[in-house]
């Protein structure tokens, strides 16, 4: 495994510094405000709200500890909403460290549990985790990835470009494009020129949305 140091971030959510790639996988600001912020408020929520449907399809670019898809189960725990959500990871953390990193404190006790539960076999195959959501995490490059299903939003939260910057390609983000459906939704913690011309480039319309604490701006984008 490559090194890991465990962080405290600034709403008191741990999140975990990968000295490898050289940062940290969520903001030092706020690891579970900013999962919120992101992906739960100006993705899922956004796109419930504008579509009204009940059953969304999620994938995740960068599952890494699973934050943002244990805020997801506390999000639709209360409305009737089931998803069918799909990470790509192509290093999978071990289960302890998923443990040790503690998110038990920001969701309920039974999604924690059922997210633990689920972890590993969610690695080799679908698993239903509970009667809302199901979960597959693919152990596998982002290029290397594939699926017969399109998606209504796509949770893009790699590392930063300047860390990862294979992940943010032309040609990675036209890989990403292809899963989601018009209509569908891409959401990142970042905003930069370029990203913003290649999400245009493949038919994107650009939102500036406000930013998670320590970010300005962030981007969401709507297939066409």
């Amino acid at each position: 495994m490559q090194e890991m140091e465990f962080v405290t971030t600034g709403d008191g959510s741990k999140t975990l510094f990968n000295e490898q790639i050289g940062e940290c996988y969520h903001s030092k600001h706020g690891a579970v405000q900013e999962s919120k912020h992101v992906f739960i408020h100006t993705g899922l929520d956004y796109y419930i709200q504008q579509h009204q449907l009940h059953k969304v399809a999620i994938l995740e670019v960068g599952f890494g500890t699973g934050l943002n898809f244990t805020q997801t189960l506390a999000y639709i725990a209360d409305k009737q909403v089931d998803i069918d959500y799909v990470g790509i990871e192509g290093f999978p953390l071990p289960l302890d460290v998923i443990q040790e990193i503690g998110y038990d404190a920001f969701v309920s006790e039974e999604d924690w549990k059922n997210y633990i539960s689920h972890y590993k076999d969610a690695l080799t195959g679908t698993m239903q985790v509970n009667k809302q959501a199901q979960l597959h995490i693919n152990h596998t490059l982002l290029m290397n990835f594939n699926s017969n299903k399109i998606f209504d939003i796509v949770y893009f939260d790699a590392f930063a470009a300047v860390h990862q910057p294979e992940m943010w390609t032309d040609e990675a983000l036209a890989h990403v494009a292809k899963f989601i459906k018009p209509g569908g939704v891409f959401v990142t913690y970042a905003i930069t020129g370029n990203l913003k011309r290649s999400m245009k480039a493949l038919g994107f319309t650009i939102e500036k949305a406000p930013g998670a604490p320590g970010k300005r701006e962030m981007l969401r984008a709507t297939k066409i």
